[in-house]
Formats: C-alpha cells, structure tokens, sequence
C-alpha cells in the first residue's frame, strides 16, 4: 500500500485545478498565478511519471537515445502485487479526468476569449495528456517493451 502516493497523484492535479479556478480571487498577479499553476502541473507530470505510476500500477515509460542519436521510446509494465485495486483505480481515474477538465478549460477559455489564460490551459493539457498516452501505452503494450530492455542487458 502507498497511501503517500496515492495522496501525491491526486494532490498536485487537484491543487493545479483548484488554483486556476480560484487564482484571481487570491491574487491580482497574473504572472503569479501562471507560474503557481505551471509549477503545480510540472510537479504533477514528473511525479506521475517517475513515482506514482510505478509504485500505484507499476508501469514506466521514458525516452532514450541510442549511440546513433535516434529516440527510443520505452513502455514498461511489471506485476504490481503490493497496491490495492482502490489505488489502481484512483491513479486511473485521475489519469484520465483531469486531461478532461483541462479540454473543458481549454474550450471555456477560448469562447471567453480570456486568451492570456490559453497557453496556461494548453500547458496543462499537454502535459496531463503526454501521461494519459504513455500509461495507455504502457499498459496495452509494455509486456513486449520489457522484454526487449531486459535483452539488453
């Protein structure tokens, strides 16, 4: 059980979301409330990433170059015996909500024509979505990505 990971996905989501719903309550700065908010989400995406993803799911994704210089992206999934299905389905839901709120975001943004907020919002879709696909992929094709990095070695 990772209680402290399971805390850490969903608090730096859920922080970014409720930041940028309430920043201009809480400050007048807008450069403050960008580099809040782009802060949090980078927090998220790395954390994600790197921890909660493998200690919640067990699976890791990453990108490696090669001695030629040609980008090699890596999908990894082991068995996972040590976390509940409650977190499973905690990181799941996390990983695809929030890519959802960030799109409605996206779209209210732009019929609002609040446009300084939109490279914000299109930040925060991107990087919510670049862990939504690498997980997707992990999860339907790691087991033949294992298998080629432990050849390796």
């Amino acid at each position: 059980r990772h209680p402290l990971a399971t805390f850490f996905h969903l608090f730096f989501r859920v922080s970014a979301i409720i930041t940028y719903l309430f920043c201009d309550w809480f400050s007048n700065s807008f450069v403050a409330c960008f580099v809040t908010i782009l802060l949090l989400l980078s927090f998220d995406f790395w954390s994600v990433k790197n921890v909660t993803g493998r200690l919640l799911v067990g699976l890791r994704w990453w990108n490696q170059i090669d001695e030629d210089g040609k980008s090699h992206w890596v999908f990894e999934a082991k068995r996972v015996t040590a976390s509940t299905e409650a977190e499973a389905r905690i990181f799941w839901l996390g990983l695809i909500i929030c890519p959802v709120i960030w799109t409605v975001f996206f779209f209210s943004t732009l019929f609002s024509l609040k446009l300084k907020w939109l490279a914000l919002v299109i930040a925060g879709i991107s990087l919510q979505t670049a862990n939504l696909y690498g997980y997707i992929h992990c999860k339907l094709g790691g087991q033949k990505s294992i298998s080629r990095v432990t050849s390796r070695f």
